[in-house]
Formats: structure tokens, sequence, C-alpha cells
């Protein structure tokens, strides 16, 4: 039972103001809410719920309670007693199992995903879904299901606006799609007209504990080979691009590469929204920031990848290569910032070059030029797919370089998974002999060559 709540002494029963205990609370997991008309028309939300909620947000904006060195300044923070005194003053609980359940709906209502809160605790459920008619969804370890649940057209309006300003990104007619990190999950959100029906919420979660390299390998088919081929690119200080679609797993097998890296580097993450977590002690974090309502203040990834070389990194990382960012992503490994990665939507490992070619006219990049630049900078392509058997690796590739180098850039296969077999390829061999070739870190400063 959480600290602070205290059962208050019986009251007498007021008509028509608070539900029977068995109609209009807990439904599919998420206490305090009805997934159907029975909630009203403030949706799924009940008005004690409301007040409770208020007066909740009030106390955690009290300038007073800021001055005197509370968590109020983080708004994923509240603190239990608070949440207990809010369900004291304004929900009808009996037992300390009801309060418990109260103070969760209340705190997810306004710090957390609210009505998306008890579905994204659903063991095995990595994303959480609302489409234009409210309807709620959930992909994982099941695949694409429906919930059952819905949120009603207003309160799924209001629901993407807060949780992107909580985020610190805007949400609006001037600004009608955005994303930002929350609680721990990613979301993204897009208004109408742009979303048809409605509005459209996507939420990415991230797994409580971040999964290492060799967990992860347990669930691949192969996955010995495939963690001996990885951690050979971590400890060798290859230059990686992670590829894949949606949902194949790049971040997370990032995530668990950079938990590889020794104790003594430090890596320095550069995402538009942050979602790389790796187990490591020395990460520096940075993520973009768009521009206000009049257009200015925005920090795209390209400046954050040039201010990332003014901090000595270790290791650079790109979270993910969507534009014109590439350009200086590439010259900073062609400048012996070696064991730097990135990751980038792809069809597989042999369309990655085309992908590079594309950002790079983003970029003002000639193809001959970005050619120059990939073909030096890049070592090796892992790409992923997601199958029956869940997201693993299907093919790790390595630039080949033994063929002049003007003007192109082309990667050869090492491994390919082809009909549940793990197929060598000739760049095994070229991979093995890169290893020789890469950078090895020295003392304070980069250098290349063994």
């Amino acid at each position: 039972m959480s600290a602070g709540w205290q059962p208050e002494p019986p009251r007498p029963a007021r008509r028509g103001r608070f539900p029977s205990p068995t109609t209009g609370r807990a439904a599919a997991g998420s206490p305090g809410r009805s997934s159907g008309p029975a909630a009203g028309p403030s949706g799924l939300r009940s008005v004690e719920q409301g007040r409770a909620r208020r007066w909740l947000a009030g106390r955690l904006a009290d300038p007073a309670r800021q001055r005197n060195g509370a968590e109020a300044a983080r708004p994923e923070a509240v603190p239990p007693e608070l949440a207990a005194e809010a369900v004291r003053r304004h929900l009808p609980v009996v037992t300390p199992q009801e309060a418990a359940a109260q103070m969760q709906a209340v705190t997810d209502d306004l710090t957390g995903l609210g009505e998306l809160a008890g579905p994204a605790r659903t063991p095995g459920v990595t994303d959480v879904l609302v489409d234009g008619s409210g309807t709620i969804w959930t992909d994982g370890l099941e695949g694409l299901q429906a919930t059952g649940q819905r949120v009603e057209a207003g309160d799924a309006r209001r629901l993407a606006v807060r949780l992107l300003a909580q985020g610190g990104r805007r949400l609006d007619e001037g600004q009608p799609f955005g994303d930002a990190q929350v609680t721990g999950a990613r979301v993204h959100a897009i208004l109408p007209p742009l979303a048809a029906g409605g509005t459209q919420i996507s939420v990415r979660l991230a797994a409580p504990e971040p999964p290492g390299l060799g967990s992860l390998a347990r669930g691949w088919p192969h996955g010995e080979i495939w963690l001996t081929a990885l951690q050979h690119l971590v400890q060798s200080r290859a230059n990686l691009l992670i590829s894949g679609a949606t949902g194949s797993g790049k971040t997370t097998l990032l995530s668990a590469l950079l938990a590889e890296v020794p104790a003594d580097e430090r890596i320095i993450t550069v995402e538009d929204t942050r979602e790389l977590r790796p187990r490591h002690g020395h990460v520096v974090s940075l993520q973009a920031r768009s521009g206000n309502a009049e257009g200015t203040g925005g920090v795209p990834l390209s400046e954050l990848v040039r201010q990332a070389l003014r901090m000595r990194p270790d290791r650079l990382i790109v979270g993910e290569c969507r534009g014109s960012e590439v350009a200086d992503f590439l010259a900073a490994m062609n400048t012996g910032h070696r064991g730097a990665a990135g990751t980038l939507h792809a069809n597989s490992a042999a369309d990655v070059p085309a992908r590079l070619f594309a950002m790079g006219a983003l970029a003002g990049l000639g193809a001959e030029a970005l050619a120059l630049q990939a073909s030096s900078a890049v070592d090796a392509v892992l790409h992923l797919g997601r199958t029956d058997g869940g997201r693993h690796p299907v093919e790790l590739a390595v630039v080949d370089r033994s063929g002049p180098r003007e003007g192109t850039f082309r990667v050869v296969p090492a491994w390919t998974l082809a009909g549940g077999a793990l197929m060598p390829g000739p760049g095994r061999d070229l991979l093995e002999a890169q290893s020789g070739a890469t950078g090895r870190r020295g003392r304070g400063r980069h250098v290349l060559g063994s």
C-alpha cells in the first residue's frame, strides 16, 4: 500500500454522486476507467477523478513547494503522499486496494499515459496505438490486437497534446504532429485533418530493463554466430550502420551493443527523440529540439552532431539518420572517430547505399562525394528483420574497398539468413581482414590504424 493514505470514516451515501463499486470502475486492467458508455459524458474519466487530478496538479505547481526543493520540477515525479491525499479528499474508497488503484489512475491521467497506461502495462506489449476512431490497439508478442477499449475524440486530442507538452514539444494547428519521450516511452501523435478520422497516437514502450546482447542473442536463430560477429565489431571499433524496418529492433540492439563498449570509453548519443538507454557508465545524451510557435529555437540533428564532435567522444552514436545529418555523421567517421554507429530505415543491407545517396542529396552531397565519404567511413551494415520468430539479424554485410574508390560504394554479404540457414558470403573474409585496419583508442585521442 502506498504511503500516506489513511481510510476515512464512512460517509453517508449521496444519491447520484458516486458510482456503485460494481459499475463504472476498472476495465481491461486500467483502474478507475470504463471502456463503454457507462463512463458518462466525460468519456473515460469520472467527475471525482477530475477533481482529484486538478487538486493534485495545483499542488504540484505550488511555488512554495518548489522553493522547498520538492520534485515538482520533474513532470513524471508525483510523490505518493500527494496522490494519496488527492484520493482521500475527492474519491470514495473503502479498502487500501481501491485507494492504490485510484492513486495510480489519477497519476496516470496527470503525468502518465492516461487511458493508454493500462494496456501499456500488459506483459509483452511493445506498442500501444490509438486509431482515428479512438480504438486502442496493442502490438507485441501476440501481434497487433484490438483491446476492446476506446478513447473519445476530445479525450484523444487532449491526451496527445498533454503528452507532447510533457516532453517539451508542441502539438496544435500550427504544428499538427510531433513526438516526445514521456515516462520512458516514445510518443508520436498527429492531429486531424492530417490524420483522417481523428487523432492518431503511437506509443513505443521501452523495456523495463534494457536487454543485454547475450540475452537478445539467445532468442535469435543461430544466435551464437551472430553474437560472436557483433562482439567482434564492437571490440575492433568498426563503424556500423544498423538498418531495418520500423519496429525491427534497431534501437534495442544498438543499446545492447553500446553496453559492450569498454567502461573507460565516453559515448555520446545524438537523437531526435531520446530512446537509447545503454547500460554503460559514461553516456552523454543529446536530443534535438523543434522550433517554437514563431519557428525559432529549433536545434536539428545535424547541429548536434557538430556539437558532439567538440565534446571528446570515444564513440559517436546517431540514433537514426533521416536526412542531412548524414553528411556530418560521415564526416565525423572520417576524422578518426572509430566505433561510431547509427540506424536507418532500409529494405535490406544491399539497399543501404541507395538510402545514403538519397540522404546525402538532402545535405547537398553529390553521388561521387557521398560514395567517397561512405566507403571510407562505414565498415559494416547489419540488417534486422521481423519474422514469426521475432526480431533478429538477417544479414551482415561489409563495405567492399577492393575495387576502385571513385564514385562507388557497395556492400557484400558476410552472413545471410535464408530459409532458416545462415549462409556465409564473400564479405566474411573482408570482415576479418578489416579488424586489423580499424582504429584503436589511444589515451585521450583518436588514431587510425592498429
